[in-house]
């Protein structure tokens, strides 16, 4: 699924974002930075032992922040390493998803990046509900698009069909409200 939001261009795509030909590639991280499970793991062995020492140089990132490195063997040249909330149903969990894709965004308009592609950050093994951490996803996104206006391809890359599903009905219903 594409929309365009102001000068950019939205994309919800099925697929493994390691994979991914664009500027950078976001990881949802854990705080320590660590290689992990899931989408992280997965990063982390497509880029190489490097990506594990560039971070380990970095050390730690608080949840709702992100950290850059450069994107080792990946076809991106920057991994962007949002760390979402671990989901407990708390009222600051929301606030916190949405900043990741909104610090993300901003040091990629900074950085002058033209294309970024993200996972659905939170919604493995921390537990996030996906329909809800789509919409945060997805508004935050949008709302970051139309506010700045910046010329860059934002993709989501959902790894799974019922994921990508989710994701083209709340971007759907983000777009008609």
């Amino acid at each position: 699924m594409r929309r365009k939001i102001g000068n950019s261009v939205l994309e919800l795509v099925e697929g493994d974002i390691t994979r991914e030909e664009v500027d950078a590639i976001v990881n949802a991280a854990n705080d320590r930075l660590l290689p992990g499970g899931g989408v992280c793991g997965a990063i982390h062995r497509a880029a190489g032992p490097g990506l594990a020492r560039a971070c380990a140089e970095i050390g730690y990132c608080p949840t709702g922040q992100v950290r850059v490195t450069k994107g080792f063997n990946l076809k991106a040249e920057y991994v962007f390493h949002a760390v979402g909330p671990i989901y407990r149903e708390r009222p600051e969990d929301a606030g916190l998803l949405a900043s990741c894709y909104r610090e993300a965004l901003r040091l990629a308009r900074e950085m002058k990046l033209r294309s970024i592609s993200f996972p659905a950050i939170s919604t493995g093994i921390y537990g996030y509900p996906v329909r809800e951490a789509a919409k945060i996803a997805i508004e935050t996104i949008v709302a970051f698009l139309r506010e700045n206006s910046p010329e860059m391809l934002v993709r989501m890359v959902l790894f799974t069909p019922a994921d990508y599903d989710i994701h083209c009905k709340v971007l759907q219903e983000v777009q008609a409200g």
